[in-house]
């Protein structure tokens, strides 16, 4: 490391109280900021963006339904006036626990109680070439790579005089039948049949496959057997390609590699098919689960450590009903957080802990307008109705006012006139080498 990183973060007011060190803005970590604003605690949340993402719309991002600002707020003006909250955009490098320091690229930053919300992000299975030449969605500038991709390769295709050099630029894979890879399947569906024919005439759009790979027997793993059956009746009448029981091997940029089946031909593979736990440089591996994930008790405290907690999709906490550990879903990241927060509060007042159990609330997915699947823990429907449920969960979900009006104001439009009016290509410029520290997205955390 160099000397601005082994350097204190400068600004950062000491403080006689005990000051708790955030990782990660994602659900968990603003949840917990939140509970713990004008406490006795100084609160230092760090993250590599200085926004908070809603990660279940960036799909809508990809496909021109949404602008990136619909679904990212400013984390500074959440904690306008909050005093006992700092917040800095920085990344961890790593963790010196003896001597309870972190390394982040700004500088060191000592801290009384660490809590880890880093999340988790794409997993490949180890494939580099996947990793290389695929397109994930774990992140605002993802979404808008994918949109900015999706739309470039048709203004290349038109251009081109042969139908069977048009088709691999038109085509667009994507992995993993999980709720990300239903809703993006779903949607670049919907704009091929609606949308992209009347912006591109001359192209034919018959040419054009949105296909699915599932490595599993079944898409939505998490919901009940009838809507995972209507989730694939509804995007069948879409027109999506739905390819169960298949496994990607390899993708060169060019072409998909399948196992035991015949390969396909696509400039856009989108990579939908897992996650995996970020790390941190410092903690040992027998502190991990075999997957990655770390093991904490009922309280959220990394096992063998006082002062180091662990929530959301970075932790492995079990439970009578979840042996296995939890979901690595939003509401179990909001509820650790939830019960974390008031645990440290109770301490202030020097009041017994509450362990951890999590609620069940229910999960969904929407395939496209009036279509969606929707299990609640005494109900299970789909169709026109589970649509407008999904529709105002997520929309109640958002940040600020303004954010649930922009997207209120966008949904109704796209309803009425199916004519999403993002499908701008907005193309990076170079960024010179002096400029890139700041310009450009950090690398991920385990990185």
């Amino acid at each position: 490391m160099n000397n601005s990183e082994t350097n204190p973060i400068p600004n950062i007011q000491t403080s006689k109280s005990k000051k708790i060190v955030i990782i990660g803005a994602g659900f968990g970590g603003l949840k917990l900021t939140r509970k713990l604003a004008h406490t006795d605690y100084q609160v230092v949340l760090l993250d590599k963006n200085n926004y908070h993402m809603f990660q279940p719309l960036l799909y809508q991002v990809a496909t021109a339904a949404l602008s990136p600002s619909s679904v990212s707020f400013p984390l500074r003006r959440i904690f306008h006036k909050t005093e006992n909250v700092v917040f800095r955009m920085a990344v961890v490098k790593k963790i010196d626990k003896k001597n309870q320091i972190i390394y982040t690229n700004l500088g060191t930053l000592e801290y009384d109680i660490l809590v880890l919300a880093q999340g988790a992000n794409t997993n490949y299975f180890g494939n580099k070439n996947i990793r290389k030449f695929c397109a994930p969605m774990k992140s605002t500038s993802e979404a808008l790579y994918i949109r900015n991709k999706i739309i470039s390769n048709y203004e290349r295709a038109i251009n081109l005089a042969n139908e069977s050099d048009r088709k691999p630029i038109m085509n667009v894979v994507i992995v993993g039948g999980g709720a990300t890879g239903v809703e993006l399947a779903g949607s670049i569906a919907e704009l091929r049949n609606k949308v992209l024919p009347k912006d591109y005439p001359q192209l034919n759009f018959a040419n054009m496959r949105v296909i699915l790979i599932e490595a599993g027997n079944g898409l939505l793993s998490g919901l009940t057997q009838p809507s995972r059956e209507k989730a694939l009746v509804y995007l069948k009448r879409l027109g999506v390609e739905v390819m169960l029981n298949t496994m990607v091997e390899d993708y060169d940029g060019f072409t998909v590699k399948l196992k035991e089946k015949e390969s396909i031909q696509t400039l856009t593979l989108l990579w939908a098919a897992g996650i995996k736990a970020n790390s941190l440089v410092g903690l040992e591996d027998n502190e991990r689960a075999p997957n990655g994930r770390f093991l904490v008790d009922e309280y959220h405290r990394l096992l063998k450590e006082e002062n180091i907690y662990v929530i959301g999709d970075q932790c492995l906490q079990t439970e009578e009903k979840f042996p296995l550990g939890h979901p690595q879903v939003a509401q179990v990241a909001i509820q650790q957080a939830s019960n974390l927060g008031n645990n440290l509060k109770a301490d202030l007042r020097q009041k017994p802990r509450k362990p951890f159990s999590y609620k069940d609330l229910g999960s969904m997915a929407t395939v496209g307008k009036r279509m969606a699947v929707v299990d609640l823990p005494f109900i299970s429907f789909q169709g026109m109705f589970a649509w407008l449920v999904w529709l105002f969960v997520h929309l109640m979900a958002i940040l600020g006012v303004n954010n649930k009006l922009m997207i209120f104001l966008t949904w109704s439009w796209n309803y009425l006139s199916f004519d999403p009016s993002l499908r701008l290509l907005i193309r990076p410029r170079y960024v010179k080498d002096f400029k890139r520290q700041w310009m450009l997205e950090e690398k991920d955390f385990e990185d």
